[in-house]
């Protein structure tokens, strides 16, 4: 596993579905000559974390290039189902993004252990051939997310007032799969189109505002709405002070790779309250394809992934945000496609 405090980045040689958040459908393009990833070789991505104008350090960052590695046939949702390509094993890459509140011990704990206890649900769950690979997925997210929750307690990783948001991402070769819980936010950047790949967890969201209700709850308006006048988002990890109006349940989404996609954004608040998701999917799309030309020529030069998470942590800073920044961006174009598409032109 890679840290935020190693602050680098590698290179690696190795439909959607939502419950109540309303994630804008996306129109799937199927890659019949193989996996669009292939076997999700070529992936490079860079990621930044900084405090900020906070007082203390509460954000964590992970990646863990090859958590899960199968063919993508037993993997789920490939894109070319039969073929030569996906009989092939092929690495499951994770990233992860954890916003603490109350302290930085949940957030810390989750980037260290959240990916082994998904991989260890996952193994669990038998075959995830034809439609049932959803479902593994999805159980898999849900119950790992309850377990790290258990382990906080347990283990006594932190007191009943801390607790993290955590947005986390499978990357395989065919499907970006999503898990999120709290108000930290990932997108995809696919063409000219900024797709939100989750739905903030806000306590005054419809659906989890009639949720709290229910089971007594309030939610105040002060500085925000907040649950109790406390915690501004109303899922997370941790905060069993606040239970049962906090809750750790994720939710899951689907998205199918396409050739068309440029890159993954996933990052704390302390970037989403500076930047919209459309002026972060435009400045990305824009510097991105800069530093690839420019990779072309300089084959030393850092990926150009990094360049871009380091370029949005400075623009957040620059709008004065007012909370830690965290951010990782993956490219989605791998160095023989941008080669590839270099010659075409």
């Amino acid at each position: 596993m890679e840290t935020a405090e190693e602050d680098e980045s590698r290179s690696l040689d190795s439909s959607s579905s939502s419950s109540s958040g309303e994630i804008p459908s996306v129109e799937l393009r199927m890659v019949r000559e193989g996996c669009v990833g292939r076997n999700n070789k070529g992936v490079t991505w860079g990621f930044t974390s900084v405090i900020g104008r906070r007082r203390e350090m509460e954000d964590a960052v992970a990646v863990t290039p090859g958590f899960i590695s199968r063919t993508c046939d037993q993997i789920g949702g490939c894109t070319a189902p039969g073929s030569p390509i996906s009989a092939h094993n092929s690495p499951v890459h994770f990233f992860g993004v954890y916003d603490g509140h109350g302290g930085s011990q949940v957030a810390k704990f989750l980037a260290g252990r959240i990916h082994q206890v998904v991989a260890e649900e996952w193994e669990k769950r038998g075959d995830s051939g034809g439609d049932c690979w959803r479902r593994k997925w999805e159980d898999s997210f849900i119950t790992a997310f309850e377990r790290a929750d258990n382990l906080v307690s347990q283990e006594s990783v932190a007191p009943e007032i801390v607790g993290s948001t955590a947005v986390v991402i499978a990357l395989s070769a065919c499907q970006i799969i999503v898990s999120n819980c709290g108000d930290s936010r990932a997108v995809l950047c696919r063409g000219s189109q900024t797709i939100p790949l989750t739905v903030d967890h806000k306590p005054d969201r419809k659906d989890e505002l009639e949720r709290i209700e229910k089971a007594d709850g309030k939610v105040i308006n002060w500085k925000g709405a907040r649950v109790f006048g406390v915690l501004a988002m109303s899922r997370a990890i941790g905060d069993k002070y606040l239970r049962p109006w906090i809750i750790p349940v994720p939710e899951v989404t689907f998205t199918t790779r396409s050739d068309e996609d440029e890159c993954l954004v996933i990052a704390s608040d302390g970037l989403w309250d500076a930047m919209t998701t459309e002026e972060v999917g435009e400045v990305a799309r824009i510097l991105l394809r800069r530093r690839r030309r420019s990779a072309m020529t300089d084959e030393t030069s850092a990926p150009p992934a990094q360049a871009v998470a380091n370029h949005l942590k400075d623009l957040a800073c620059r709008k004065m945000s007012s909370d830690n920044i965290s951010v990782i961006v993956v490219d989605l174009k791998s160095k023989r496609k941008r080669q590839q598409r270099q010659g075409k032109g």
